[in-house]
């Protein structure tokens, strides 16, 4: 059997109650409405996390958020990148991300990697970075657009000849500042300064902003979303008209969710909600599936997928395998997923949730003593015991990963400014 393809598309900040798909009011996503038809569509899927650092790394290896708190946020040894170079894949990730750069490590185990922030130790490469940061931010690009991301990933696949490939692809359009190359939903257009002082506004004051600036920020991550959509479907048909399409598994996913004014907040704080944690989850198989999947899954259960689809073992990968050769596997409708990420400013405490279909119970811990010290459910009271129980339990794995000293990772002043001017703090 010839062994697929695989590719991830991954979009940071991106909350599945936007998506057409899933019943939005403007038409944001036709194109991947389209590849959610045709394909296998999951519309309870949830993040483990609601921070890129610990939402987006267990995506490609399977591993709970704590494996990277423990580790200093840097990516673990021998991940799913690194077997499937091991086992023949040309490997490729692309986006701009500084918590997936090679300053954390995540260049591991992929011969071509595009992060579009490091240039290693050259001074006269490093200054030239400088002067093109300056550039670009003053014009309101704070990442790699969509286009560039994909211009770089086709171009390293047609590189190739025929051996099979992971080409991996985080999106960074909807993450503010959101500055939309064109508008569709909002009544004018945000200019670069005007983009980034709303966007510092909302999480650093959000209690500032008129009913007009809130309506903005939305109506801009609308308009980011309708745009990225359209170069979604752009590297879709790309890999289409490359004959690549039928060949490959592919999933299109998020690593977190984004608050656009609920209980007045923006961006992704460290909150367990709702529309921090509900996110898109879509798969494509050669085999050509096609279903629609109502109870929860995580995205916990990527890695897992994409590595038992060509034959390696799941090895310390949590989550489910979501295919079992090629077929698509059911969704246990009492299955629990869960969520956890620390608090703000306070490395003392992290917050943990469980949801099922039903109900979800959200709990803060202090990180030492495991003393619970809030709670909040939502759902039925009956549910509440049942919860409570697979929540200590959880609770209990987790922080005993936390024992002991966290490293803390030293990175560029580039890296930090570039993380400030996403809203990192």
């Amino acid at each position: 059997m010839t062994r697929p393809n695989l590719v991830l598309l991954t979009v940071d900040a991106l909350r599945a109650d936007h998506l057409s798909a899933r019943g939005y009011d403007r038409p944001t996503t036709p194109e991947i409405d389209r590849f959610a038809e045709a394909n296998l569509d999951y519309t309870q899927a949830y993040a483990v996390s609601t921070q890129t650092r610990e939402a987006a790394p267990p995506i490609v290896t399977g591993r709970w958020p704590e494996a990277f708190a423990a580790n200093g946020y840097r990516q673990l040894d021998d991940p799913l990148p690194s077997r499937l170079r091991e086992a023949g894949y040309r490997t490729g990730a692309f986006h701009s991300n500084p918590f997936l750069s090679r300053a954390y490590g995540y260049d591991q185990g992929f011969e071509a990697f595009f992060d579009d922030l490091y240039l290693g130790s050259n001074r006269l490469l490093a200054l030239a970075q400088k002067a093109l940061e300056k550039y670009v931010f003053d014009r309101g690009e704070y990442y790699a657009r969509a286009p560039e991301v994909n211009e770089r990933a086709l171009s390293w696949i047609d590189s190739g000849d025929d051996e099979p490939f992971f080409c991996w692809n985080h999106y960074m359009d909807v993450h503010g500042p959101y500055h939309p190359p064109a508008e569709r939903f909002a009544d004018r257009s945000l200019s670069a300064s005007e983009s980034e002082s709303l966007f510092r506004r909302s999480w650093n004051a959000p209690e500032t902003l008129t009913d007009e600036q809130r309506t903005l920020l939305a109506d801009a991550y609308d308009d980011e979303l309708r745009c990225l959509d359209a170069e979604i479907g752009v590297f879709l048909d790309a890999l289409d008209d490359r004959d690549l399409l039928s060949e490959s598994l592919v999933v299109l996913t998020a690593d977190h969710g984004e608050l656009l004014g609920e209980d007045g907040l923006f961006s992704h704080p460290r909150r367990l909600r709702e529309e921090l944690l509900h996110v898109p989850l879509f798969v494509s198989t050669p085999e050509g599936a096609t279903a629609t999947f109502e109870s929860p899954v995580s995205t916990l259960d990527v890695a897992p997928t994409l590595a038992e689809s060509v034959g390696l073992s799941r090895n310390a990968m949590a989550g489910t395998s979501l295919l079992d050769d090629g077929v698509p596997r059911r969704v246990d409708p009492d299955r629990c997923v869960f969520a956890s990420v620390a608090v703000e400013r306070d490395q003392g405490v992290r917050r943990f949730a469980v949801r099922t279909a039903e109900s979800s119970l959200r709990q803060e811990r202090a990180t030492e003593t495991g003393e619970l010290l809030a709670e909040t459910q939502d759902g039925s009271d009956d549910d509440y015991d049942s919860l409570r129980t697979v929540l200590d339990e959880f609770v209990a794995d987790r922080l005993g990963q936390l024992d002991g000293e966290t490293p803390r990772v030293e990175v560029g002043s580039e890296i930090k400014s570039r993380l400030e001017s996403l809203g990192y703090r």
